[in-house]
């Protein structure tokens, strides 16, 4: 017999910071109706939960490399094997096909290059992971590097550009929406022992993160550029990871990048509950800052209090939406301005952070339709929390 647990009502302090505005508490009473959660599975031996809100899955891990690994591939064990070998086994089909090279050699490289820059914790989580799901730890360790392989939008707004100066942070993923990824997408919220508790947009057997927020409101997005072949260093996945465990603000994010070895050519928006944002460019030669408002030529006008990352022409309407509502912005508001053809047709998934409150909202694509078109979940990270720690 299944367990049914719900949360309604906000803390005291959220409820403190929303009455700034009566709009913002309403959202925030809005959200707390939304996200009830329905323990569907658990690892009582792990500590590890299956839930199940919105329509989305919901996982809670917690504890050790061991206990974190071992918690998702049993709770997953009927998802994992369709992503990793099946789901891998298509994309590694295609990139043999249009490179000319082996996929698995490929992967091979990019472990043996990779993997002694990776805290030993993620090996062992992968490891225990793929033990637990019934795959071979070859296969899960494919799932968890070959993001190095493929090389998206990201904006933050504070001040002048929101409402009420709310701090607003959204990742647009436009990646692998054509091979149903989104079939297999779990809100994973992670609780390691002895680091900072957080929550990823990910998938099942995917224990890296390309869209995170901490329990500090340190928030995190990615977009890919180019420079493959450049492996030696700590997998970009895993490196966001790392930063959503051990760093609280902006600062100490970039103190981590800055004494890592980085890979390839990558974008990040990153944003803190202290209102502090900046836009990156990495390679493993340099790190370029973006502040707030900063004009940059290969982008179009970024208004005041924005941060912007895009390309193509998806960026121009970008900017052309984002000066329109300049002062207006809000969550609901931002769900528009990223919608086509700011998002393109791989659109797989969308978040949107608000790191002062631990707010996030999130939609992926549906069967046919890009994840901007599809409706959005809400949730709040330190209700999460709570949950879980009153639920096991």
């Amino acid at each position: 017999m299944q367990n049914i647990h719900r949360f309604r009502i906000a803390s005291i302090w959220q409820i403190h910071i929303c009455l700034a505005s009566c709009s913002c508490l309403l959202l925030l009473l809005n959200n707390l109706n939304a996200q009830e959660l329905r323990i569907v599975s658990r690892d009582q031996k792990n500590g590890a939960l299956l839930c199940e809100s919105q329509g989305k899955r919901v996982l809670f891990v917690g504890g050790t490399p061991e206990q974190m690994g071992a918690g998702h591939g049993n709770l997953l064990r009927q998802l994992i094997p369709h992503v990793t070998p099946r789901t891998m086994s298509l994309v590694g089909a295609a990139y043999s096909i249009n490179s000319g090279i082996w996929f698995y050699d490929r992967m091979d490289e990019i472990y043996r290059r990779g993997a002694p820059f990776t805290p030993e914790r993620y090996l062992r989580e992968i490891k225990a992971m793929a033990t637990a799901a019934g795959i071979s730890e070859y296969h899960a360790r494919c799932m968890n590097f070959f993001p190095e392989l493929f090389h998206c939008s990201g904006i933050a707004v504070r001040g002048s550009a929101s409402l009420n100066g709310q701090i607003l942070h959204v990742r647009v993923l436009d990646y692998m929406a054509g091979v149903n990824m989104q079939n297999y997408t779990t809100l994973q919220v992670f609780l390691p022992e002895g680091l900072n508790a957080w929550v990823s947009v990910g998938y099942a057997a995917f224990l890296g993160t390309v869209t995170a927020m901490n329990e500090k409101g340190l928030a995190i997005g990615e977009m890919g550029g180019k420079g493959e072949g450049n492996w030696d260093g700590i997998p970009m996945t895993f490196l966001m990871r790392q930063i959503m465990e051990e760093a609280a603000t902006v600062q100490e994010a970039l103190a981590i990048m800055r004494k890592s070895q980085l890979t390839c050519e990558y974008y990040y928006v990153l944003s803190d509950a202290n209102g502090e944002m900046v836009g990156l460019y990495c390679n493993p030669e340099k790190m370029e800052i973006l502040q707030p408002g900063q004009q940059h030529p290969l982008l179009p006008t970024v208004p005041a209090d924005t941060i912007m990352i895009s390309a193509g022409n998806r960026a121009k309407v970008l900017s052309e939406r984002l000066q329109q509502q300049h002062g207006k912005i809000t969550p609901q508001i931002l769900q528009e301005i990223i919608k086509r053809p700011v998002a393109m047709n791989s659109n797989l998934h969308n978040a949107i952070f608000r790191p002062t409150t631990l707010d996030l909202w999130f939609a992926d694509a549906g069967k046919n339709t890009p994840a901007c078109d599809e409706k959005y979940a809400a949730f709040n990270l330190l209700q999460m929390l709570e949950f879980y720690r009153t639920s096991r």
